[in-house]
């Protein structure tokens, strides 16, 4: 790599005692030289069919509270469909780079920035207001989104803006900008302290849907609705995918749709 740099005046990887990580550069010379490598290997997978099955180790990341909620038991079941697979799975709320941590696979969720990564759209989430039934009785089923200033909020700060949010109805649409009563960064800190009673909070669907559903929280404003959001596939932008990743965005997805064809808990 020394010599790359040297022959060509231009840095490729940044060192320091703790850590390699590489410039914008090598980034980009990295993906022409695995775009390059997954087409010879793409040759050869058409010349085995036989060997199309999937195999081998699955590296991929998801956010928390959607990894532990669907990605772990579609893992599971992954694993019981093809037993020649294992996983090493991060979970984590930080975007990772597939280039620097050998990630196949990033499942995101919500609202993608543009990146030179190839995204698929497996599926979609609500996002629902919700709170205790002391809340739903204070807030009534016909409260408009303007209540919501008259009762403690929970932020949850890892969002780009945690207190605006716009509620549509029909036609009509609601801006507020609500003021905090407790900051936490990260989605199951704001369940938990919605469940304990702090107060009301958004969550996305499949992170309320088993409180919904048990009674333990309520959905607030049920006449009106927030911005769905997207859950994606997101691989590195080269042609060849192993086996191993189709198979598991597409066990995802199967999962996905029928979790839409269950409908989300209203109550």
């Amino acid at each position: 790599m020394a010599k790359l740099e040297q022959a060509f005046e231009t840095t490729l990887l940044v060192r320091t005692t703790r850590s390699v990580r590489p410039t914008e550069e090598g980034r980009a010379f990295y993906e022409r030289c695995a775009h390059i490598l997954s087409q010879a290997q793409e040759a050869f997978h058409g010349l085995a069919p036989d060997e199309r099955a999937p195999t081998g180790q699955l590296r991929l990341t998801a956010p928390f509270d959607y990894g532990l909620a669907v990605v772990i038991p579609a893992v599971a079941e992954f694993q019981r469909r093809y037993p020649s697979c294992t996983a090493d799975v991060i979970i984590s709320d930080r975007t990772l780079e597939p280039v620097e941590k050998d990630i196949e696979l990033s499942i995101r969720v919500g609202w993608l920035a543009d990146s030179g990564l190839r995204a698929r759209r497996i599926g979609a989430f609500e996002q629902v207001l919700v709170g205790g039934p002391e809340f739903a009785a204070r807030l009534g089923e016909e409260a408009e989104p303007e209540r919501l200033l008259d009762v403690p909020f929970v932020a949850n700060t890892i969002l780009r803006e945690p207190l605006a949010w716009t509620f549509t109805r029909d036609q009509e649409a609601r801006s507020v900008r609500l003021s905090p009563a407790l900051c936490i960064d990260a989605t199951l800190g704001v369940l938990e302290a919605v469940r304990a009673g702090v107060g009301v909070s958004v969550l996305p669907d499949f992170t309320a849907e088993a409180d919904l559903a048990g009674g333990r929280l309520v959905r607030l404003l049920p006449r009106w609705s927030l911005e769905a959001g997207g859950i994606y596939a997101v691989t590195p932008a080269t042609r060849f995918r192993p086996a191993r990743v189709k198979a598991f965005v597409d066990l995802l997805t199967e999962r996905e749709r029928q979790r839409a064809a269950q409908g989300r808990p209203r109550t």
